[in-house]
């Protein structure tokens, strides 16, 4: 696959249009600090906001995790694309037309073929958009999205289509168009049979809706099937190396800056739910794309805003649907409403009956905290009058409130349980201890889970298929399509905290009066990263033998710091030689190093505190009254510190090496 020739000016001028502030906050929900934007990295979990945009020098940073870069870096890191790709996103956001020029230069093997990919969903959108306009055999599909009401206009933006109910017949269009077979099946649009590997449409005889990610590129499909068809009411594209079925969410494209305006998302059930929602004015709804609600999907959403109202149908599937994904939302710090619609409603019945101001109002009516919805639905049911019923209610409330990590909510839902009731406090924070213990032990599992993938990800092993990878679909004899058999999310990488290793540099770099400056202001608590710990150590424990501390004498020793100096020292983001010397004035790195460590000792300091923090925020789930209080009294404290140290610059906070005792 050629790539399109651009010119550095036609580089420089898409990076001067592209606004990267504008760009990240389609993933992030950032926040004004001085000159910079914050807020929580889309690159690692994280609960306090370590990851800076600063728009004065076109870049990002995350200080948790080291990553970082200009807006193309960004694209290509939260796309899974090169940097060309990259640069033809931006370019088509901002309006800037790019030559077509051909050149001979080929991409690597995985950009070349996500690339690839891209170019096959785009032509399938708008072949299966065409066929619905066009084709006699699109024309049940046609009278169906006219009885759903769904105007042209929609149906346009949409990018809404029809399958045809035929073996082949996009593979063969496909092909006799120049689209490479390789990009086709790696897209998920065709399969192989088991008996002959003959090519078949994984769509056929379905109306189409496009997914998009939230720039608007098309990363895969949803498909309904027509009345009198066969199979699964709704089948979606397989996991491809730009669709993450966990990862979406069903038109965040067009709802994520609505949702950043109302600040709030509508999360409803169905593709037709969100489409008619939206073309009657209700504008911040999103669907989860066919598959129940995920950890991934909540914390993307909590991205825009932190308050979520799930609409889901009234039905008993619906309604249990909907407290499935409670837990999950909320775990991600979601501030959750739901609402049920009247019996035999839903939101697209209801709106395209109704009209969005009546949706608008009964939602503000009718939408209820979780724990009032869930004791409203048990009193629906008859399990509320009922002892034992009303006591496993009460059961499933406190393992909801468990799962919020927000101390101040989680005591003012405990005292609305506690009204609607009678339970004592005490009974019901003895059971919320146990429970939040239990949810403790879950994400410990979640993450040594993880842990256990980064570690033979870095040992050159495969990950379980349960753990990321996918399995080829079933090949037969025949040659498996290139990049089958590879994980289909981006890889694995241990992410080591950017101040933690920064810290080491200094140490190893600078020699003993580093290692003296900065052992009398950290300790190695303060590293969270177990082997960066371990690397600390060692240093300080040569500094005490009188042993030089240098990269030769750890590259000599046993695992893990051979491999440690090579992540301490191989930086991605270094500043580059020749963009000094196109500069009038160099960028000097660790011009004052005791002035670096003081800003990386901060860090430290403020990710310490925070843990701090957190642990008495978990030991406060499961205390007595009798220690309530003075958990609360160091809370204050711990906070009051970490307020002092963020308003507080580095050179105040610290002293010089030649103040030192």
């Amino acid at each position: 696959m050629a790539q399109t020739r651009i010119t550095d000016h036609k580089k420089e001028e898409i990076r001067d249009a592209a606004d990267i502030v504008d760009v990240v906050s389609d993933y992030v929900k950032l926040k004004k600090a001085g000159g910079a934007f914050t807020g929580l990295c889309p690159f690692h979990n994280e609960r306090t906001p370590s990851f800076y945009v600063t728009p004065r020098l076109g870049i990002f940073k995350c200080f948790g995790c080291g990553e970082g870069g200009d807006v193309f870096n960004f694209v290509m890191k939260m796309e899974g694309v090169g940097f060309v790709e990259a640069m033809r996103s931006l370019a088509g956001r901002y309006n800037i037309e790019l030559p077509e020029e051909e050149s001979s230069e080929s991409a690597d093997a995985q950009t070349q073929l996500v690339e690839g990919i891209y170019h096959a969903l785009r032509f399938a959108g708008v072949y299966y958009h065409q066929t619905l306009a066009a084709e006699d055999s699109a024309a049940a599909a046609r009278d169906y999205i006219g009885r759903r009401g769904l105007t042209a206009a929609t149906t346009r933006k949409w990018g809404v289509g029809y399958a045809p109910d035929a073996f082949d017949a996009f593979y063969k269009h496909a092909l006799s168009s120049g689209i490479n077979e390789t990009y086709l099946h790696e897209a998920g649009l065709i399969k192989y049979s088991e008996q002959n590997q003959q090519v078949y449409d994984t769509f056929r005889g379905r109306l189409m809706f496009p997914i998009f990610s939230p720039s608007g590129k098309v990363i895969g499909f949803g498909g309904r099937i027509m009345e009198g068809g066969k199979g699964p009411k709704y089948i979606n594209s397989p996991q491809t190396k730009v669709y993450n079925k966990s990862e979406v969410i069903y038109g965040i494209h067009m709802a994520r800056n609505e949702i950043r305006k109302h600040d709030q998302s509508i999360l409803v059930e169905g593709y037709m739910d969100v489409i008619s929602l939206w073309q009657h004015g209700v504008t911040n709804v999103v669907a989860t794309s066919g598959t129940s609600i995920t950890p991934e999907q909540m914390r993307r959403l909590a991205n825009y805003s932190p308050n979520l109202l799930m609409v889901y149908d009234a039905d008993n599937a619906g309604q249990n649907a909907m407290l499935r994904g409670l837990d999950v939302a909320l775990q991600a710090g979601l501030h959750v409403r739901l609402m049920h619609l009247p019996d035999g409603e839903d939101p697209d019945s209801f709106v395209q009956q109704f009209g969005a101001e009546s949706f608008i109002n009964y939602t503000r009516k009718e939408a209820k905290d979780f724990i009032s919805f869930m004791v409203q639905h048990a009193e629906d049911k008859g399990e509320w009058d009922d002892p034992m019923s009303r006591k496993q209610v009460v059961s499933r409330i406190l393992a909801s409130i468990a799962r919020v990590s927000d101390q101040v909510l989680r005591e003012t839902l405990i005292g609305h349980l506690r009204k609607m009731t009678g339970i004592g406090e005490r009974a019901l924070y003895a059971e919320l201890g146990s429970l939040a213990a239990a949810v403790r032990q879950e994400e410990a599992r979640a993450i040594d889970r993880e842990r256990r993938a980064q570690q033979r990800e870095m040992q050159g092993g495969a990950p379980h298929p349960a753990e990321g990878q996918f399995q080829n679909p079933g090949s037969g004899g025949a040659s498996a399509p290139a990049g089958a058999g590879v994980p289909r999310t981006r890889p694995v990488q241990v992410r080591r905290p950017a101040a933690e290793k920064e810290i080491i540099r200094l140490m190893i770099e600078h020699g003993d009066g580093m290692i003296y400056y900065v052992g009398n202001l950290i300790g190695p608590d303060y590293f969270t990263d177990p082997e960066l710990r371990q690397f600390y150590e060692a240093i300080t424990a040569c500094y005490e033998q009188e042993i030089p501390a240098t990269i030769e004498h750890f590259t000599a020793m046993e695992p893990p710091f051979p491999r440690l100096v090579s992540e301490v020292f191989i930086e991605q983001f270094a500043v580059s030689e020749v963009g000094n010397a196109k500069r009038s004035r160099s960028i000097l790195r660790d011009t004052d190093p005791y002035a670096t460590a003081r800003g990386a000792v901060k860090s430290l300091a403020l990710q310490y505190l925070s843990q701090q923090i957190e642990q008495v925020n978990q030991q406060l789930s499961y205390a007595g009254e009798d220690e309530r209080s003075e958990l609360y009294r160091s809370i204050t404290e711990l906070r009051k510190t970490r307020l002092q140290i963020e308003k507080s610059h580095a050179d105040a906070l610290y002293p010089a090496p030649d103040e030192m005792p």
